[in-house]
């Protein structure tokens, strides 16, 4: 067969990877459900080796279509461009909707709740606290990451290196500390409508850091690698939007929830 083509797109070879991460993701939550309600979390271990195994031979493979095998043509980048675009943009809705069922139940309180914000009983955070201190970091490692892709674009190695590490651990601060809040807190998700819409709005965004931290992890490997040049790291800059949006998110959560729903 030949392999000549007469066209800048990328046709991708026959891969296993999909199915088999619908499977493990599948496998995953189930080993959720039973971890909840049958205390056994060895399901959930396999969900999470399996999953971790196949993303990690997934993005392998796409790394080198991209940087090995120059499948990433300008048309192919353009494409995953608008792909990116297009996700972060069902991200904004997905999020959007936790702000609506918010506002919903926090402008008009139902008799149910006392007809008050917070329902009475609810001792909320206080919004000057860890809830401050993780909206600064969020904020540094927008900069970091700002300061990472202008490094990149200079061709200066260090720079990028320094910024995409310190973002990553800005990352992975953000995340214990999150962890700890949610450990003292005051209320559970079970608690009324306010406990629902804080854990879930919060929890989900909690989900996206942790997502966002290993994107810039696996681009900082990648970097250290010298995949990515001044004119060729769209991963990088995917990874870098992503990163951006997460923030705007926190800031919305902490305006909303933190400070002014409480």
């Amino acid at each position: 067969m030949s392999t000549h083509r007469n066209h800048p797109f990328h046709l991708v070879d026959v891969s296993p990877w999909p199915l088999l991460g619908s499977l493990s993701a599948m496998t995953t939550m189930v080993g959720l459900i039973k971890w909840f309600h049958l205390y056994d979390p060895t399901l959930l271990f396999i969900g999470f080796l399996t999953t971790t195994m196949i993303m990690y031979q997934w993005w392998r493979d796409i790394t080198r279509e991209g940087t090995y095998q120059g499948h990433h043509t300008l048309k192919v980048t353009l494409g995953l461009r608008w792909g990116m675009i297009l996700f972060i943009t069902s991200e904004v809705f997905f999020f959007i909707s936790f702000f609506w069922g918010f506002f919903h139940n926090s402008l008009s309180p139902s008799i149910e709740l006392g007809m008050i914000w917070p329902p009475k009983g609810i001792s909320p955070f206080n919004p000057t606290e860890i809830p401050l201190l993780n909206t600064l970091i969020l904020l540094t490692s927008g900069l970091t990451v700002t300061w990472a892709h202008h490094g990149l674009m200079e061709n200066n190695y260090q720079q990028s290196f320094q910024g995409l590490l310190l973002t990553v651990i800005l990352g992975i601060y953000f995340t214990i500390l999150q962890g700890y809040e949610y450990i003292e807190a005051p209320f559970t998700i079970a608690d009324s409508v306010y406990g629902s819409s804080f854990f879930m709005a919060t929890g989900f965004h909690g989900l996206h850091v942790i997502i966002g931290t290993t994107f810039l992890l696996i681009c900082l490997l990648r970097h250290m690698n010298l995949h990515f040049s001044s004119t060729h790291h769209f991963g990088f800059e995917a990874a870098a939007w992503y990163w951006h949006f997460v923030d705007v998110v926190w800031l919305f959560l902490y305006i909303s929830i933190y400070w002014w729903g409480s």
